[in-house]
């Protein structure tokens, strides 16, 4: 069988400019570090400036450096495990977990939230507002819709938002027994309120996992989070602390 005209296609300079610029983070660079400038790193590989602005393009787009404003470009940390598909269920705001709680809101949903929780269209519902982070960076934001009917013992509280109500109204859900737990994971792109909370630009691409927590044979919360596409990877059952590394050297701890 004859050679095809891609395999013909010589590798471009930029992706083994790529693979060696990896490797050189795996065995030179600590996270957060910061890369030395691109003339220092042009000369050092012998490379043209636009292959080395290619390469590290590339590497940005897989997660494996970080472009901050008035820093420069960094190593990005681990990525964080999205686990999917998971035997292990809890209730948000369970010892374990990841989540930081922002703040708490009594609001409308919208049309799509209100049809899973089976609520009124009009019918306003407790919107918790939480942050997942990875080595001081916010990689994720999460909105955790949950109708009244879920919490019905909240009149103590008197304050209408702050997270301490919100971690009170978390504290109320667990008092139901969970059922179970669906979760779907798609491509999105990132708002403009989402994209400003995750120091991205709006439209970068980002993995919207919802998450619908089940009560009394009945949708009791139902959480939609998300996290920057460059920094989480899926985990599927006991996964979740395996990784992955571009040197075959290197294991998963």
């Amino acid at each position: 069988m004859g050679t095809t005209q891609l395999e013909s296609v010589p590798e471009p300079k930029y992706w083994h400019l790529k693979t060696v610029l990896s490797e050189a983070l795996d065995s030179e660079f600590s996270v957060g570090e910061i890369l030395p400038n691109e003339r220092d790193l042009a000369a050092r590989f012998g490379v043209a400036r636009a292959t080395l602005r290619q390469a590290l393009e590339q590497l940005e787009l897989e997660g494996r450096l970080q472009r901050r404003r008035g820093v420069g470009t960094t190593v990005a940390p681990p990525r964080v495990g999205v686990a999917v598909g998971t035997e292990q269920h809890a209730w948000p705001g369970a010892a374990g977990d990841a989540w930081q709680t922002v703040d708490i809101e009594r609001s409308t949903p919208p049309a799509a939230v209100a049809t899973a929780l089976e609520t009124g269209a009009d019918e306003p519902v407790h919107t918790v507002r939480r942050t997942r982070m990875s080595h001081g960076q916010r990689v994720a934001t999460e909105l955790l819709y949950i109708p009244a009917a879920s919490v019905p013992d909240l009149t103590a509280i008197d304050t209408p938002s702050s997270p301490a109500r919100a971690r009170a109204v978390l504290r109320e859900l667990q008092h139901l027994a969970l059922e179970g737990q669906d979760r779907s994971v798609e491509l999105g792109s990132a708002r403009a309120d989402d994209a400003k909370e995750l120091d991205r630009l709006p439209g970068s691409p980002v993995l919207v996992v919802t998450t619908r927590f089940v009560a009394e044979g009945r949708t009791a919360a139902l959480s939609v989070a998300t996290y920057r596409a460059d920094t989480c990877r899926l985990t599927f059952g006991d996964a979740a602390g395996v990784e992955i590394h571009h040197d075959p050297e290197r294991r998963a701890s």
